[in-house]
């Protein structure tokens, strides 16, 4: 809603994407939002959750807690369009916060809709797949904000098959990260970040993936260029 915002001179709402960011169509199913650090991925995903009553820090639009309220107004301003199927569940998941989300789980005792093991009791990798696997179900809202972050390529991997999956049981994932194994499901809409605002890309077109490429192929080479030799 441009015409309420106060300024577009300060935080969020001079970060480029942001800045020009009029619409933003929802893939059904799988939405990327990509980009180099500091584009404001997070901060948008953050507000996307925030404006569909999610816990800015994470977990079910049940969830209350606050650990420190960080969140900017981003999502007072965005007005958001929903279809004709409500979402039966839905889950905000924030790699960066995701501790203080295990944590209310457990004061709360619900570890059995998570495994029925401790989250802070596995490894960071395995408390975050835990989650994917036991607590998302399906006709659900799924953000997820960097969810690679502790996940080993083939978790990645593993990620991905999960996503298909819950899409199978009409599910839609909103999806925030860096990882070109993430980003490759196909069936989707990647929407990249950049100083030049928002703009539809391929997989192939990505940094992320390009950079990637290149490093693997030619490994010896650009780690010379890197060392300076």
């Amino acid at each position: 809603m441009r015409e309420q915002v106060p300024t577009f001179g300060q935080y969020p709402f001079h970060l480029p994407p942001i800045r020009d960011l009029e619409r933003l169509p929802l893939h059904p199913k799988v939405t990327y939002i990509v980009g180099e650090n500091g584009m404001g991925k997070s901060t948008l995903m953050e507000a996307i959750a925030a404006a569909w009553g999610f816990n800015p820090e994470g977990g079910t639009r049940n969830f209350n807690f606050s650990t420190k309220a960080t969140h900017s107004a981003l999502f007072e301003y965005l007005r958001l369009v929903r279809g004709p199927r409500k979402p039966r569940d839905g889950f905000f998941f924030r790699a960066e916060s995701y501790y203080n989300v295990a944590s209310y789980i457990e004061d709360l005792e619900l570890m059995d809709s998570y495994g029925g093991q401790s989250l802070h009791e596995q490894s960071h990798g395995e408390s975050f797949f835990a989650a994917f696997l036991h607590r998302f179900g399906g006709r659900g809202l799924y953000i997820l904000d960097e969810p690679e972050a502790a996940l080993s390529p083939l978790r990645q991997m593993s990620l991905l098959s999960r996503i298909h999956e819950l899409v199978q049981q009409d599910s839609q994932f909103i999806i925030s990260t860096h990882s070109p194994i993430l980003m490759a499901y196909p069936d989707s809409v990647l929407y990249n970040l950049t100083v030049d605002g928002i703009e539809a890309r391929k997989l192939e077109e990505t940094d992320h993936y390009i950079i990637m490429k290149q490093f693997l192929n030619n490994r010896e080479r650009m780690l010379r260029e890197l060392f300076g030799e």
